[in-house]
């Protein structure tokens, strides 16, 4: 029997529920669904139409599944009573580092300002707005090529007023 992505679906229809009650066993109820949703996920990935997978072998993917969801639930919380408020709190940074940070931005926009209106919204568009490349050149009917130019020359000029 070879194994579809269809098939992948109808068995998790028909034994999610069951998988769902052997997770819970490990994990509890809240993170079972979690658990049972990452063993399909990886099956999924897997499927490549030659090997089946019985309700057995999804039983034992789920019980490993689970024990190392467990495992990595237990480090997370010992490493969060570990820490002290120091280490999660962000630092609060000194006037003297305020007034550089400011000043650094100042020039920033001063060098953004200077730069030619196109280089400036290609610019903005990507580092501002996270464009991929590709978006920006269909939004502005320009080649991808052009965008990467534009992006290099702005970043060039930031590096150059910065410093």
């Amino acid at each position: 029997m070879s194994t579809s992505l269809d098939d992948i679906e109808n068995l998790y229809v028909s034994e999610h529920h069951r998988l769902e009650r052997v997770a819970a066993r490990r994990v509890g109820a809240a993170h079972a669904a979690d658990v049972v949703h990452d063993v399909f996920m990886a099956l999924w990935d897997r499927a490549r139409g030659d090997q089946p997978f019985s309700p057995r072998y999804l039983t034992g993917a789920t019980r490993y599944a689970a024990i190392g969801h467990y495992r990595a639930e237990r480090r997370r919380e010992a490493l969060l009573r570990r820490m002290t408020e120091e280490q999660y709190a962000a630092p609060v940074p000194s006037p003297d580092q305020i007034v550089a940070a400011r000043q650094d931005l100042d020039r920033l926009n001063a060098v953004l300002a200077a730069l030619p209106a196109r280089t400036r919204q290609i610019f903005l568009l990507n580092r501002a707005h996270q464009c991929t490349y590709d978006e920006i050149a269909a939004a502005l009917e320009i080649s991808y090529s052009t965008v990467e130019r534009e992006i290099a020359r702005a970043l060039l000029a930031c590096r150059v007023g910065i410093e």
